[in-house]
């Protein structure tokens, strides 16, 4: 049984939490979940949770998953070895069968069975159910001495996305259901294609126009030189972080998917620690938050 003070303190988090529901009411909010919030079973269980709330109070919410180090996990238990390129998975037909594997089957039902099993009613998709997200081949160049013109590197079946078919989300929204997307796309020719979620998470959040798009993370967020935490960021002083150093490494392409967010009408980014229960929550619910907006 709550003592006074404890139900004092719950009250003042439903209080604080109140103004904030009443915004986002009837708004789409786009999750990339991944990092170890999708390894940890509290921190799993707390994502589920919050995502059936921000739904019961008549939020929208759309998660798109990862699964990098699951795939990584399979390929090593069948003996092969995996290789990246600027990043990105190389990604030849039979990687790309684990893949889908991994990603369409595994990962993301073990979401939607989470979601479900704490009373949601979540349906999984990738991007080749109803086609709703075509995909175009990445390629990349590398400059050469040796050559007289830049030479073509093929990593495989890794795209990116050229197209995005919203009426399978628009029906799923209307039916109260919650969409768990897994990040693979097919081309016109029908070929299937690993495409990096944070992309995925941000082109959705584009073409719906959503309230947020939420980058869940291994890292409290973006860094100043001395650990703190920033936010209230814009493309100005983004750009300015970029520049002196400050922001580098893993971070700088979730930065580019928040920058061209924003840039294209969604309201707001947040970049959060997925390894804080209830983290997604904390963030939008409350006056401080936990993590680091960018706006345009």
């Amino acid at each position: 049984m709550f003592s006074l003070e404890e139900a004092k303190n719950v009250a003042h988090v439903l209080v604080e939490a109140l103004p904030y529901i009443n915004r986002f009411v009837g708004k789409t909010i786009v999750i990339k979940y991944g990092g170890n919030a999708m390894v940890a079973e509290d921190l799993k269980n707390s994502f589920a949770r919050d995502i059936i709330l921000m739904k019961r109070v008549g939020i929208n919410p759309i998660v798109v998953h990862g699964g990098g180090p699951q795939i990584g996990d399979l390929l090593k238990r069948l003996g092969k070895q995996s290789e990246f390129f600027q990043g990105m998975r190389v990604t030849d037909s039979e990687t790309m069968d684990i893949v889908q594997m991994v990603l369409g089957g595994l990962v993301n039902k073990d979401i939607v069975t989470l979601i479900n099993r704490h009373g949601g009613n979540a349906v999984g998709l990738t991007g080749k159910d109803a086609r709703f997200i075509r995909a175009k081949k990445l390629t990349f160049t590398r400059n050469s001495p040796e050559l007289n013109v830049p030479e073509i590197i093929d990593i495989g079946h890794v795209g990116e996305v050229s197209q995005i078919d919203i009426r399978i989300l628009n029906t799923l929204l209307q039916g109260d259901f919650i969409p768990v997307i897994a990040p693979i796309g097919v081309g016109e020719d029908g070929q299937s294609y690993n495409i990096n979620a944070d992309l995925v998470a941000g082109k959705l959040a584009e073409v719906l126009t959503a309230e947020k798009l939420m980058l869940l993370t291994n890292a409290a967020g973006v860094l100043d030189k001395e650990n703190n935490v920033l936010t209230g960021l814009n493309r100005e002083k983004v750009q300015e972080l970029i520049a002196d150093g400050t922001i580098h490494g893993g971070m700088l392409p979730k930065i580019g998917c928040a920058l061209d967010a924003v840039s294209a009408g969604v309201n707001a980014v947040h970049i959060i620690d997925g390894r804080i229960e209830h983290a997604v929550l904390l963030e939008i619910f409350t006056n401080s938050g936990i993590g680091t907006l960018i706006k345009a």
